[in-house]
């Protein structure tokens, strides 16, 4: 059984100053219409066969966004604050997005995806209208990543790698990309396969890469907003902060990637109607420097799987 709680979470969400119904309306309307204006560039550079820049353009101007955004309309406040983290995220940033993007731009520059649609038939539906596709992709590819996700909070080796990324003393768009490389390719084995098998073409691969990016960074950012019933569609922030949570019946849940089908399918959607801590991380120790992260999963001293 799902463990919903309420359904209206997102009332309880920013940082307890009273707002007006203008400013209220701002804070529903924040998430989609950032992310749909995301969606809409990428729509433009894939037409232009220019996916690439235009990703990369978008997506640092989303950056940009949150990074001012967060400080105009911060969630916690307490989050603003220097964790000493920045060169560690960003060098994971870095790595792991650079790797998820240079998978891609090889892919389909060498047509791995067309010619794994030509020898699986014809599965996929083309004839569909693309919005239809890229949902059908996002929920395909969705099955594998909320499948790692999961693993990497129930079997032990698998966290090993999964708690570099809950190690963030806090949330905000700048550790987006803090994921142990060993993490990100397990995410990447569990679902992009599923899209291969399922014969999607290569646009459907740089639409879902996209689109994943796109909510990972609105999902982490430091930003008051409010989602009302998208928390039960989407991965919302409202969503993802009860997953950093350091109590176990509260953090392990809500590992759907981009969408909450399977959480609350399978019962691990949890958003009760308070606000989630602001004192999030693990208990055991993380090496505070890029490559003491990386290297962490392979030392003896391991961070401890979170309880049932």
């Amino acid at each position: 059984m799902s463990k919903v709680l309420s359904r209206d979470s997102g009332a309880i969400t920013g940082d307890g100053k009273a707002r007006g119904p203008l400013m209220r309306a701002v804070t529903f309307l924040l998430w989609p219409g950032i992310l749909a204006t995301c969606i809409y560039i990428t729509g433009l550079g894939i037409a232009e066969g220019r996916a690439a820049l235009y990703f990369n353009v978008t997506y640092i101007g989303l950056a940009l966004v949150m990074f001012a955004l967060e400080r105009a309309l911060p969630h916690e406040r307490a989050w603003l604050a220097n964790d000493g983290q920045m060169p560690a995220d960003l060098l994971h940033t870095l790595l792991n997005k650079g790797f998820a993007q240079v998978l891609v731009v090889v892919g389909v520059a060498v047509g791995i995806a067309e010619a794994a649609a030509s020898k699986g038939g014809d599965m996929w539906p083309s004839h569909w209208p693309l919005a239809f596709q890229v949902i059908l992709g996002l929920l395909i590819a969705e099955a594998g990543l909320y499948t790692a996700h999961r693993l990497g909070h129930e079997w032990r080796p698998l966290w090993r790698f999964h708690a570099v990324h809950h190690s963030a003393p806090r949330l905000w768009f700048f550790n987006t990309g803090r994921f142990h490389l060993v993490d990100t390719v397990t995410s990447i084995l569990l679902s992009q396969p599923l899209l291969f098998l399922a014969g999607a073409p290569s646009d459907i691969f740089i639409w879902v890469t996209s689109i994943t990016a796109f909510i990972g960074m609105l999902t982490h950012c430091n930003v008051e907003m409010r989602f009302g019933p998208l928390n039960y569609i989407f991965n919302t922030p409202a969503v993802h902060r009860w997953h950093h949570s350091r109590i176990p019946s509260e953090g392990n849940s809500n590992y759907g990637e981009n969408l909450m089908l399977f959480d609350v399918v399978l019962g691990t959607f949890y958003c009760p109607k308070r606000r989630p801590p602001a004192n999030i991380g693990i208990d055991d120790p993380m090496p505070a420097s890029f490559t003491g992260q990386l290297a962490q999963p392979f030392r003896r001293t391991r961070a401890i799987q979170p309880a049932e």
